[in-house]
């Protein structure tokens, strides 16, 4: 018997029209925008108009990610769907898929197996459209801070000193660099510029961090897009581009409805990358997830060290939201990985690789308990090849830290495969309390922030700070910006900033290779490694197997 494919196992589901999911998220029909039968956009006045009580919000992170695959997606949604199985009344909130890994390696983000959420071919395709509108936002300051130069740089605008870039949501490499405003005096003023992919642009970090479309025009007037020969910054209010880039962005900023294969209403909106910018779902989602749900279960990009670092220290800081109990997902193949075995060899068992790889898992569950001082669970997705060896090392070596080790099944099982992992989190949030704490407090410097994070969170010794970002963080610090959170650009693939150093290496330094602001998005970037902010597609790129019959049928997506 062949497996069926994720979008095989989406396209069998039977959904339910988007009004029933509504009223199941206790969402009055005069706040629902219907986008077709199953997608809708939801009024986010709803915050504020209804008497509901905010309900309990577990975060679900996981390991290092290694590519025999975690499954945090699918985990997020399985957990969900297996609360509402125990009678729980639920929300999900997660993020909205970027075209770029969907045609690239990684695939879509609905999910995987009998735990997604759908329609997934709209939500992996264009979905609402609310990233066309980012980017539209974002190219339309792009064009007015050019034609502000064209037409006589009364800003006084130093045409090398111009950080602001254009987007487009593929992975495009040949973009990175170009050189534009070729062809004569009418066609602007050639200068070296460049291409993000639409997740990594501060508009989509912005739209994420708004609490309201107030809030939204506040952050995007502070977006810095150049600086002036004598190094005062430009800002998108200065070159009066907030008003028109807001009226692109308004309908994009109604939460997105849609439901998981067994009915559980997700809220899916925003989608900045992890790796380079925050990694979390927008804040109004979370909100109004929060609201409608006596549960909301949500998820932050990539490894612990990376999405919920930055929905911990920058996001939850921001909208001041409070983690009850943290999900830590993890797969003995994605440990023995850590262990040094190669993807070929995971089939067998091998407590010796287990051994290796697991302080990774041990790493960022300390990280969440200790530093954080959050209630915490691992959650083991089980595959057919594991042993009962292997599981029981893992569950005794995390009872050491006196955390819970859950076995999940969702992929296979969906809701079902959850319950285990759902009765575990109601007792974290009903007996544990949390102390949160953040890793790093606002009023230290740029410097010592970005090092609490390394030897806090990482488990590295320092930083090394290369004389061109020393020169970046005094002109910011000089600027007044040294009181934002960091957020740090590095390899998803290790906690030091190094891809090839798996398991929890000791010892290293991360290298700070460029510091730079996001006004709007109200932290501090800081890159390390070799981080791209627009990714290129791989030799075998899945687009090539993405195809539509004559019935307008997708298949090929995953």
């Amino acid at each position: 018997m062949g497996y069926k494919t994720d979008i095989e196992i989406a396209q069998e589901c039977e959904m339910r029209p988007i009004t029933e999911i509504a009223k199941t998220a206790n969402v009055d029909e005069k706040y629902v925008e219907q986008y077709g039968k199953y997608k809708a956009k939801i009024d986010p006045s709803l915050i504020n108009e209804t008497n509901r009580e905010n309900g309990k919000l577990i975060l679900v992170t996981a390991i290092t990610p290694t590519p025999a695959g975690e499954g945090k997606t699918t985990t997020t949604i399985g957990l969900a769907d297996g609360l509402k199985r125990l009678g729980k009344n639920v929300t999900v909130a997660l993020r909205e898929p970027s075209l770029g890994p969907v045609f690239g390696v990684k695939g879509g983000a609905a999910g995987g197996g009998y735990a997604q959420v759908v329609p997934m071919e709209d939500i992996n395709l264009h979905f609402t459209g609310d990233f066309h509108a980012i980017g539209a936002a974002n190219n339309l300051l792009a064009a007015m801070l050019d034609n502000h130069i064209q037409q006589g740089n009364s800003l006084n605008i130093d045409v090398r000193k111009i950080t602001w870039k254009r987007c487009v949501d593929m992975n495009d490499r040949q973009l990175r660099n170009v050189v534009d405003g070729l062809g004569g005096k009418a066609n602007g003023v050639p200068r070296e510029d460049g291409f993000d992919i639409t997740v990594a642009s501060e508009i989509m970090a912005v739209f994420c961090l708004s609490s309201s479309i107030t809030d939204l025009k506040e952050r995007l007037s502070k977006i810095i897009v150049a600086y002036t020969y004598d190094d005062k910054p430009v800002t998108a209010g200065d070159l009066k581009a907030v008003g028109a880039m807001t009226a692109l962005l308004k309908d994009a900023l109604k939460p997105n409805l849609v439901q998981t294969l067994e009915g559980t209403p997700a809220f899916v909106h925003g989608g900045p990358f992890a790796n380079i910018a925050h990694g979390c779902n927008s804040v109004m989602a979370t909100k109004l997830a929060l609201k409608m749900g006596d549960y909301t279960v949500t998820e932050a990009g990539f490894g612990a060290d990376l999405g919920a670092e930055k929905f911990l220290d920058i996001k939850c800081r921001m909208a001041g939201l409070v983690p009850d109990a943290v999900v830590v997902v993890a797969t003995v193949r994605a440990l023995k990985m850590h262990g040094g075995l190669a993807k070929t060899q995971l089939a067998d068992e091998n407590i010796d690789a287990l051994e290796k790889g697991i302080p990774n898992l041990l790493r960022h569950v300390s990280n969440i308990k200790n530093v954080y001082k959050l209630p915490c669970v691992v959650a083991v997705n089980r595959f057919p090849t594991d042993t009962d060896n292997e599981i029981d090392f893992i569950i005794s070596k995390c009872r050491e830290l006196g955390v819970n080790t859950v076995l999940s099944t969702v992929w296979a099982e969906g809701g079902k495969g959850g319950e285990d992992l759902a009765r575990e989190v109601i007792r974290l949030c009903d007996e544990e309390q949390g102390d949160f704490t953040f890793s790093y407090e606002l009023d230290c410097s740029i410097e010592e922030k970005i090092k609490a994070v390394v030897t806090k969170v990482y488990g590295g010794s320092g930083i090394s700070v290369l004389p061109n970002a020393k020169k970046q963080i005094e002109q910011l610090t000089a600027l007044g910006f040294d009181k934002l959170p960091v957020c740090i650009a590095k390899t998803q693939y290790s906690f030091s900033d190094d891809p090839s150093k798996l398991g929890a290496p000791e010892n290293f330094n991360v290298t700070v290779k460029n510091v730079k602001v996001s006004a709007g998005a109200g932290f501090i970037v800081v890159l390390t490694g070799d981080i791209l902010t627009m990714p290129g597609l791989p030799k075998k790129p899945a687009a090539e197997n993405i195809d539509v019959d004559e019935n307008g049928k997708i298949s090929g997506l995953f």
